[in-house]
């Protein structure tokens, strides 16, 4: 049997008869309304309106916590969880490779060392034995992230924190709605980050939230947000040192109205995803992710697969640029894992000399590995239809059966 040729050889592109795939982020009547009426109503900051606090109740409601903080962004939402924690000036967290560079920059913005724990390269999700091996006296905290919408081993990393009574600060960045074990997640550890950066599942361009279950961090998560007033206290009632890291009411209503249609995105997801999973379970080449069936809801914010021969070959990247040729634009390479990143390292480094203690040096291998041979698809690729989802199966298929072409 003769194999179709690649599009990016001149063949006929595996999308080609079809719409393109959605756009992101999605938004309608709803959200311009709401934002028309943050507009007319002259309280267009957090602190003299209820839009922000009612989206702040809100999430937390729909991800079984008790408090929630929202924030300027998912980056600074770590920052100041580090904070609230305890964590500072010489101290150690431990975060995965693998991951978006915020979660080892916000260490360092508070005076800490990242100290890299490798991933399963099975999952991508960092590994809960290498983390604990990787705890000294310093350590603080420990950042699972919950990876594309995938969820780090919870029950393992609380266990860990309570032995070693260190902090677990769940990254859930991309993890909107994700659940485990029956909850969903975000307050499963001490406290958990979300962000609403354009790419999130819920966008509102910038912006990312706290939750906790705890009282006393989330009044010191409120005074880092809000230039360390306390809840209830007094305009020039500076009670700590906090940032000015507030949401406006604009990004509160167009966040509100997000949150209205998740429910029903995230089902085309999920039906997307599973479908994606089933048709290239046979596909010799492809390894996608399993899931823990811990995992009640998946965030779907990624669909993450392994092509470890084409990786081996050192053709990942053409196998991704052969995926834009038959029309599935979003397909990507994925992280430089932050190891290696010099900015990191150099920091790192410079920290670490200028508090005269050594610097943790950090073996991650799987992280090495599945950095050269993994594919992501970006959430809105699954918010297609069945037909443009078999086609998005059927391009992986022929640019991964034809890797001597590529």
């Amino acid at each position: 049997m003769t194999k179709p040729t690649l599009a990016v050889h001149g063949g006929s592109a595996a999308l080609a008869d079809l719409p393109p795939l959605p756009t992101w982020p999605q938004g309608g009547e709803e959200e311009e309304r709401a934002v028309l009426e943050v507009v007319r109503s002259g309280a267009w900051g957090s602190t003299h309106g209820e839009v922000v606090r009612a989206f702040e109740r809100e999430f937390a409601e729909a991800h079984d916590a008790k408090h929630a903080i929202a924030l300027a962004n998912g980056t600074l939402a770590l920052a100041a969880s580090l904070r609230a924690v305890g964590v500072g000036v010489g101290d150690e967290v431990i975060v995965p490779p693998y991951t978006f560079i915020a979660t080892a920059s916000a260490a360092l913005f508070v005076g800490a060392i990242p100290v890299f724990a490798d991933v399963d390269p099975n999952t991508h999700l960092m590994d809960p034995a290498a983390a604990e091996a990787a705890i000294t006296e310093r350590t603080k905290a420990i950042i699972p992230v919950h990876l594309a919408g995938n969820i780090a081993d919870l029950d393992a990393f609380t266990k860990i924190g309570e032995r070693h009574e260190v902090a677990i600060i769940e990254d859930a960045a991309q993890a909107v709605g994700a659940g485990w074990d029956g909850r969903r997640i975000g307050a499963i550890g001490d406290v958990g980050i979300f962000s609403f950066q354009t790419s999130k599942n819920i966008s509102a361009g910038e912006g990312g939230i706290v939750l906790t279950d705890d009282d006393d961090l989330a009044n010191k998560l409120y005074s880092l947000v809000n230039v360390g007033r306390v809840p209830g206290g007094g305009w020039y009632q500076h009670d700590s040192v906090g940032y000015n890291l507030r949401l406006t009411e604009f990004q509160g209503a167009v966040l509100r109205e997000q949150l209205k249609r998740f429910d029903s995105l995230q089902q085309v997801r999920d039906q997307n995803a599973a479908l994606l999973r089933e048709l290239l379970a046979d596909v010799d080449g492809v390894q996608v992710d399993p899931v823990d069936p811990r995992v009640s809801n998946h965030g779907q914010h990624l669909f993450i697969f392994r092509v470890p021969e084409l990786g081996q070959a050192g053709k990942r990247d053409a196998a991704v640029a052969a995926l834009h040729a038959e029309g599935v634009v979003g397909a990507a390479t994925g992280y430089v894992p932050l190891h290696r990143n010099e900015a990191v390292r150099t920091d790192s480094a410079d920290l670490a000399s200028r508090l005269g203690q050594p610097l943790p040096q950090s073996e991650c291998p799987n992280a090495d590995l599945v950095s050269s041979d993994t594919i992501w698809l970006p959430q809105y690729a699954l918010l297609g239809s069945a037909e443009q989802t078999t086609a998005i199966a059927e391009a992986i298929r022929k640019v991964v059966t034809a890797a001597d072409e590529l």
